[in-house]
């Protein structure tokens, strides 16, 4: 990680950058400056962090692509009339601590410091572990942005999905990050004897959360863009000839609007509740994470397709289901993100992640194409 972070750094004084830091957080930050000091500032960036075994296009691209850009601009020896700041977040999967966002939730403030007590798999706090990478952790509070000086964040990505491919599609205007929800659950029944309990006189756990798991899916593809998923389901000390008297299960909720994600949320908390009352069962839910949608700015969004029909690319609209480092800087200033079509059907969190060189140029010019926007705006 460590060595990303240099390496990352290094790459980013070798395009041009006037400026290149490792921050409290391990963010990798660097600068390229306006002809005027007094300048707002243009953010963007994605995280160089990724889930064990992932693909190498998830995050890493959306730093390479203002590097390049940035690298342009250098070459032509040509200041834009605002600073472009390109930030490789250092933590956006949460995959070793439970805190998910720490290099783009530091940059609008919000990292808690109940986190660095947090313990990994072996006993490691995060204070700990941050500490030995040569961190300031006292200098945290200090990244915090003020959004006056801001213009806004963009952000470009991997799809991460399927739709592009399909399409055969090469760019996509991400309209909205969507909101979730995720519930840690268990249906109570009663655990009896699998051969002298009658059909008609059963309670079983599992049952009850396999009829709600069939529900789930009928209602979230009722809307059309909403999604939901039963991740995990386990029947404690389960037997082959006992009827579960216990099941425990996750619920993943997913839409593009805080509104939709609420109505699908409270139809299946009652689709809970008829199942357990019809069933004989009792039932727990815990609410576990809670992230609101974060739709695209519209004057960002414009800007995003305005650069891809000039390229002569289709124009094509779709919502973000995977959460992005956009979401949380969404929370202070307006923002907006470009996803790039992924090759092996848009897989992602997989070595089988993959791109073309074709593709990642569209992405780089329609960059440029939106810092062209910007220069002309702000003359």
């Amino acid at each position: 990680h460590r060595a990303c972070a240099q390496r990352i750094s290094h790459w980013m004084r070798d395009c041009g950058f006037d400026e290149v830091e490792i921050d409290a957080v391990g963010n990798v930050v660097g600068r390229y400056k306006a002809a005027t000091d007094d300048a707002k500032t243009l953010l963007t960036g994605s995280h160089y962090d990724t889930v064990r075994n992932g693909g190498k296009y998830d995050g890493r691209l959306g730093i390479f692509v203002p590097m390049a850009c940035v690298r342009e601009l250098h070459r032509q020896g040509r200041r834009l009339p605002f600073h472009i700041e390109v930030v490789g977040f250092a933590e956006e999967e949460g995959q070793r601590y439970k805190a998910t966002f720490l290099g783009s939730g530091a940059l609008i403030g919000d990292f808690k410091q109940e986190w660095l007590e947090q313990k990994d798999a072996d006993g490691i706090t995060l204070r700990e572990a941050m500490q030995h990478a040569g961190l300031c952790i006292d200098d945290i509070p200090k990244l915090q942005r003020d959004p006056a000086r801001y213009l806004g964040f963009i952000e470009v990505h991997i799809e991460q999905g399927p739709v592009l491919n399909e399409l055969d599609i090469p760019l996509g205007i991400v309209t909205s990050i969507n909101g979730s929800a995720r519930y840690i659950c268990e249906m109570i029944g009663m655990a009896s004897h699998a051969g002298t309990t009658p059909m008609d006189r059963r309670r079983d756990a599992a049952c009850g959360v396999a009829e709600l798991a069939l529900y789930i899916e009928k209602r979230a593809a009722r809307d059309g863009t909403s999604v939901a998923t039963m991740g995990q389901l386990n029947v404690p000390s389960g037997s082959v000839n006992v009827v579960p008297g216990r099941c425990q299960f996750s619920l993943d909720l997913r839409a593009p609007t805080n509104e939709q994600r609420d109505a699908m949320v409270a139809d299946i908390l009652a689709e809970i509740e008829a199942i357990a009352q019809r069933r004989g069962l009792r039932y727990s839910t815990e609410l576990a994470m809670k992230a609101a949608a974060a739709p695209s700015a519209p004057e960002w969004q414009q800007r995003w397709e305005a650069a891809v029909d000039a390229l002569g690319v289709p124009l094509y609209r779709m919502p973000s289901g995977a959460g992005h480092d956009a979401m949380k800087l969404h929370e202070i200033m307006p923002q907006a993100m470009l996803f790039v079509r992924g090759l092996n059907a848009g897989i992602s969190h997989n070595p089988l992640e993959s791109s073309t060189a074709d593709d990642m140029q569209l992405s780089v010019d329609a960059f440029s194409h939106v810092l062209n926007q910007l220069a002309q705006e702000q003359q």
